[in-house]
This record gives structure tokens, C-alpha cells and sequence, in this order.
């Protein structure tokens, strides 16, 4: 399988595969590429309905530009902790946050979240995150604010009473609470709208049945996230523990 950044060939045929409706799965096997980062490529420059390979191309070598002039002459890329590949952890970083983005995250939220996820701290402060990811202080703040509005990011102080943003497990499970409450408010919503339309009519057979499917919804993720929450957090016997 061939390694290193996409040809300009390479993405005019991503971009015929996309116009002829290939699924980046496809896309990627014509090209004996991973899967990744035919995603990557087409959600970063425009999605795939927006896609164009010059200004693909083009775009790409803008940001090499400005990560060659970030770097001072004759100065070294970070060692990376447990000899990682530098290379590998970026397009992994940007492979991540891409995700986030296609799931609906603005682009600098799901910068910030991706740094928190792969820190191997846990936790970072402001001026960590500015640090890293190269942006003002308040791109960072905005991100921060956005991310705790979502349940996706919580506020910690260290010893030294130092304030600390860290994206752990039990933040997932209150964002997911969080998403079923705001899914069982819809159903509720929806069956006060059946009294006032009119039972049996055409529209309030239309909000109840919104009604049903959201209330099925919402319980599953609350009782699916219980369950999560219960194994993940619960410690493995040891083979002694297991053996007694």
C-alpha cells in the first residue's frame, strides 16, 4: 500500500469516484489506500459534495507552507513520548478530528477535543491547548465554552489550583444522559401536540408516532450508557481473585 501525502492524479480520481457516487471505501481499494484518508482528504476540503481536486491540491500545499514556516530554520520536531511516530500521530490527530467534524463538530472544537483525547496527561490547561494546536488564546476559551455547553468537556483544578480541561470517560456518559433527556423532552413535546391537533387526525398521528420512536430511542441510550458505564468501570477479577 503506498505511503506519503495524495497526488494531484490521485485526487481527480477521487473526485471522479465521488461524482460517480463511490463510497470512499471504493475509492480508497482503486487507489490501494487506506480508507482514512480518503475520508480525511474529502472532508477537509469541502465534503464530498463540494470536492475539488485543484483546490484540493492546492489547499494542501498552503498548509504545508504554513507548518514549514511555523517550524524555525535548523529547529527539530518535539521527541515524541514512548517513541511514537510524529508523522503517524498528526495524520492520526487530523484523522480524528475530521471525524468529529463530519459528525457535526466545528472545525476548532473538534481540534480541541482531539488534543484532549490523545494527551497522554489526561487533562490540559488553556495555555496547553494554545501551545499545541498554534491558535490565540481565544479560539481556545470559545471551544472550551462550546465543548462544556455539550457535556463533552469538564473543568478540573490540580494542586496547584490550576484550571484543567480533560474529556474522560464519565464525560461521555453525561453527554449521553444528556442526549437522551433532550430526546425523551422531544417525545414529550410531540404527545402534547396529539391533545391539541386532535387524536386521530393526520398530523397528530404523524407526532405520535414521532413520540414512540423518540421514547424508544432515548430509553435505549439511557439504559445502553448505564451498561457502558457499569463494565468500563468495573475492574477485571485478577486470576486470583477469579481462582478464590
Amino acid at each position: 500500500m503506498p505511503g506519503g501525502r495524495l497526488t494531484q492524479q490521485e485526487r481527480q480520481q477521487i473526485a471522479l469516484g465521488l461524482g460517480d457516487g463511490l463510497a470512499y471505501a471504493e475509492i480508497a481499494r482503486r487507489l490501494d489506500r487506506p480508507t482514512s484518508t480518503i475520508t480525511r482528504e474529502v472532508m477537509r476540503n469541502g465534503g464530498p459534495t463540494a470536492y475539488r481536486a485543484d483546490l484540493a491540491h492546492r489547499a494542501t500545499e498552503r498548509r504545508a507552507h504554513r507548518r514549514r514556516q511555523a517550524v524555525p530554520r535548523g529547529s527539530e520536531a518535539p521527541a515524541q513520548a514512548h517513541g511514537r511516530d510524529a508523522e503517524a500521530v498528526r495524520e492520526y490527530e487530523e484523522t480524528f478530528t475530521t471525524l468529529l467534524m463530519g459528525q457535526g463538530l466545528p472545525k476548532m472544537m473538534a481540534r480541541v477535543l482531539t488534543c484532549l483525547y490523545t494527551t497522554d496527561e489526561g487533562s490540559l490547561t488553556a495555555s496547553e491547548l494554545v501551545q499545541r494546536l498554534q491558535v490565540s488564546p481565544a479560539s481556545v476559551s470559545k471551544a472550551i465554552s462550546f465543548l462544556e455547553s455539550q457535556g463533552l468537556v469538564a473543568r478540573r483544578r490540580d494542586e496547584g489550583r490550576r484550571e484543567r480541561y480533560v474529556a474522560d470517560d464519565d464525560v461521555w456518559y453525561q453527554s449521553m444522559m444528556a442526549s437522551a433527556r433532550g430526546a425523551a423532552q422531544l417525545a414529550e413535546t410531540a404527545r402534547q401536540g396529539v391533545g391539541v391537533l386532535g387524536p386521530g387526525t393526520p398530523a397528530a398521528v404523524r407526532l405520535e408516532n414521532i413520540s414512540r420512536f423518540v421514547d424508544f430511542v432515548s430509553e435505549s441510550i439511557a439504559r445502553a450508557a448505564d451498561q457502558a458505564r457499569g463494565v468500563l468501570h468495573t475492574k477485571p477479577e485478577t486470576a486470583s481473585e477469579s481462582s478464590a
